[in-house]
């Protein structure tokens, strides 16, 4: 059976995307079935998987709204298949907005993700859900089929002040809706270890939290930022670079928790 695992912080501009899609496709190149769901209408993480949200004929939208199933609605990149690194996806678009407002009145609201999951689990190995900043009904839904939260963050101040908030909503999300959702971990992403701050920070986290610290580090690296404009994660893009090689160690990293849950 699948574990599903949301990539959520409700600070924006973290790198969520970023490490969604390169977790997915390191956990592809290393023999992992897996499936990544996008649950924000902007749809970055469809668009950087290679699949062009346009051009989708069902989406995790109608998932939502039980018009299709996941088996119906996922697709795949011909582009990451090639490079050995496919895994399949249940893309987003702009009509997931409106899911907002069209589930507020519905029965089962914040479960529909979950039973949506729960009829391909047994395909899959991962996945990975990619949550809006905001804690949202999309999110919620994430949130309720989830095993485990992995919380990219970057290494200053005000990061820290926002893992406060969505640590009382993974409580509250666990107490209430969920009683198996945990933190699985904190992932240091954009890290540069030539800024004191960063340094510091990083030393505050492994000293609250503990091995609840990934060990891999997600070095600051021009071409994970450069790789969506080729509609590619980072680790298709330039398996070479620091970024990517990074990504395939956490990847590895996740592999070894999970054996050990």
């Amino acid at each position: 059976m699948a574990k599903i695992f949301c990539v959520a912080n409700q600070k924006g501009g973290v790198g969520k995307t970023t490490t969604t899609v390169n977790l997915a496709a390191g956990l592809a190149q290393l023999g992992q079935r897996v499936l990544m769901i996008d649950l924000d209408p902007q749809g970055n993480a469809t668009m950087g998987s290679g699949v062009d949200k346009r051009q989708l004929e069902l989406t995790v939208y109608d998932v939502l709204l039980e018009s299709a199933s996941i088996a119906e609605a996922r697709v795949s990149s011909q582009k990451l298949v090639d490079a050995g690194c496919g895994y399949d996806v249940l893309g987003a678009n702009r009509e997931l907005a409106g899911a907002e407002v069209e589930l507020v009145e519905v029965e089962r609201r914040e479960k529909r993700l979950r039973l949506a999951i729960e009829a391909v689990a047994d395909q899959y190995d991962f996945v990975l859900i990619d949550c809006p900043p905001s804690l949202s009904m999309l999110t919620l839904n994430g949130l309720c089929c989830a095993h485990g939260v992995i919380v990219p963050m970057q290494c200053e101040y005000f990061a820290l002040e926002g893992l406060t908030d969505l640590v009382n909503t993974i409580k509250q999300v666990h107490a209430n809706l969920n009683k198996e959702l945990a933190i699985i971990g904190l992932l240091r992403v954009m890290f540069d270890p030539r800024i004191t701050l960063q340094l510091q920070v990083s030393e505050q986290l492994k000293q609250h939290f503990g091995d609840k610290v990934f060990n891999t580090v997600i070095p600051r690296n021009v071409r994970l930022a450069e790789a969506p404009s080729y509609g590619v994660p980072g680790v298709v893009f330039d398996p070479a670079s620091k970024g990517a090689q990074a990504f395939v160690t956490f990847a590895g990293e996740m592999i070894e928790r999970i054996k050990a849950m």
